[in-house]
């Protein structure tokens, strides 16, 4: 987590897209995602939400966020989840960084995606 030395906070979405409508987070700190790397899976769980398919959703988003007082979202995810990372950026201006991360290393622009490796090299926990 880079943005410590820069004096960052980061805070996580519990269950992603779900946890921005809901308000739903937690506090990411250095000690949670420090042996993350080997491990396959996601310490703020997950969900199949998009806010754009839900009535009344992206304005609670958009409330989240302000209320929050977030300077960006860091949207780690598939295709799915950037999409909604995109749309976010393209009509409503906020702040979004892309992280690609889907066990189908199938996103353009990409060679390999965060959970690709996990997913052709571990099974049952073991390498």
């Amino acid at each position: 987590m880079r943005g410590i030395d820069h004096g960052f906070e980061f805070i996580g979405l519990v269950e992603g897209w779900r946890g921005l409508v809901e308000g739903k987070t937690q506090p990411v700190t250095l000690t949670d995602v420090k042996e993350i790397v080997g491990k396959g899976g996601t310490i703020l769980g997950t969900s199949r939400t998009n806010p754009f398919k839900i009535e009344g959703a992206v304005p609670k988003c958009l409330e989240t966020f302000k209320k929050l007082k977030l300077d960006a979202l860091v949207a780690l995810g598939g295709e799915d989840t950037l999409g909604v990372a995109n749309k976010f950026f393209k009509e409503h201006q906020l702040p979004v960084v892309g992280v690609p991360k889907t066990m189908d290393n199938d996103l353009s622009a990409t060679d390999y995606t965060f959970g690709f490796d996990t997913a052709t090299n571990h099974r049952d926990g073991r390498r």
